[in-house]
């Protein structure tokens, strides 16, 4: 599920430069999460669709169903944190440019694989 780390990475990027161009400001932590949200829900969307049919006709429904679901949770989250901690790394005193990437690749591709394993166990019933 390494679509969470490039989402995240994608989100972060963008609000770093929107940091550095004073575009956005620390304040507008609200309106970043909520854009961010919706981005990642439409990309999740989009790649879930593209995924479950693929995945069902390969390997069954269930499993289409299991990877499917996973991307439309795993995007909004990645895009969320990927847009929130810029944000809070400036907050900190911290250069986003330095610290964003790395931290929210690792954390969002370890959150999609828990996600991934609890919609498995929730559907296939594991």
């Amino acid at each position: 599920m390494g679509i969470g780390g490039n989402t995240g990475s994608q989100a972060a990027t963008t609000v770093t430069r929107a940091l550095a161009t004073g575009e956005i400001g620390i304040r507008d932590v609200g309106k970043v999460a909520f854009k961010e949200v919706r981005t990642g829900l439409l990309v999740g969307a989009l790649l879930a669709v593209v995924a479950l049919i693929i995945a069902s006709l390969v390997y069954g429904i269930d499993i289409g169903s299991v990877i499917g679901l996973t991307l439309i949770l795993n995007c909004p989250i990645a895009a969320t944190v990927g847009g929130v901690i810029p944000l809070v790394a400036k907050a900190c005193k911290v250069d986003p440019a330095v610290f964003s990437t790395p931290f929210i690749s690792t954390f969002c591709d370890a959150t999609g694989l828990l996600v991934y394993f609890m919609v498995a166990k929730t559907l296939l019933g594991l």
